[in-house]
């Protein structure tokens, strides 16, 4: 069975509740993706939001893959960008072709909106190396250097 792919609505909370549960399983981070997921209203506002976008890939009734991404509009031209935050598929459905049937949905998503350029980020490290397989298939690779700053107030340690 081939996954269904489908853009999450403010209406459909269940569905994104499922997401973040399959990223905490993906992601090996169970606490960050499920222990202080927000409230109805919040999710709601975020997926009715014109900058949010976030997708599923469904078979049956599980979601079992998925990605999260936000429009930046530009400010030295009147364009933007589309930021994958987020994308993982789940372990048993792996090498299906799903994260890159994600990417093609989300291309065309940000094709109607007009959006110059996609890109995302990978970790380095050995773990991250299928990531950095597909997305070099499908992109250009650049080197950069990313650096977490604090807000005041804020424990970056926490998730």
């Amino acid at each position: 069975m081939q996954a269904r792919i489908q853009q999450i609505t403010s209406n459909e909370l269940k569905t994104m509740s499922a997401l973040l549960s399959m990223f905490g399983q993906a992601f090996d981070d169970i606490d960050t993706y499920t222990a202080h997921q927000p409230a109805a209203d919040y999710l709601q506002r975020l997926l009715s939001s014109d900058t949010f976008i976030a997708l599923a890939a469904i078979k049956g009734d599980e979601v079992v893959g998925g990605l999260a991404a936000y429009e930046l509009m530009k400010f030295e031209q009147q364009r933007s960008e589309i930021y994958i935050y987020d994308l993982a598929v789940a372990t048993a459905h792996r090498r299906e072709g799903i994260a890159t049937a994600l990417i093609d949905a989300l291309g065309r998503i940000a094709a109607a909106r007009g959006a110059h350029v996609m890109f995302v980020q990978a970790d380095t490290g050995i773990e991250d190396q299928p990531a950095i397989a597909l997305y070099s298939k499908l992109g250009t690779r650049e080197e950069v250097l990313h650096f977490d700053i604090a807000v005041p107030g804020v424990n970056l340690g926490q998730g």
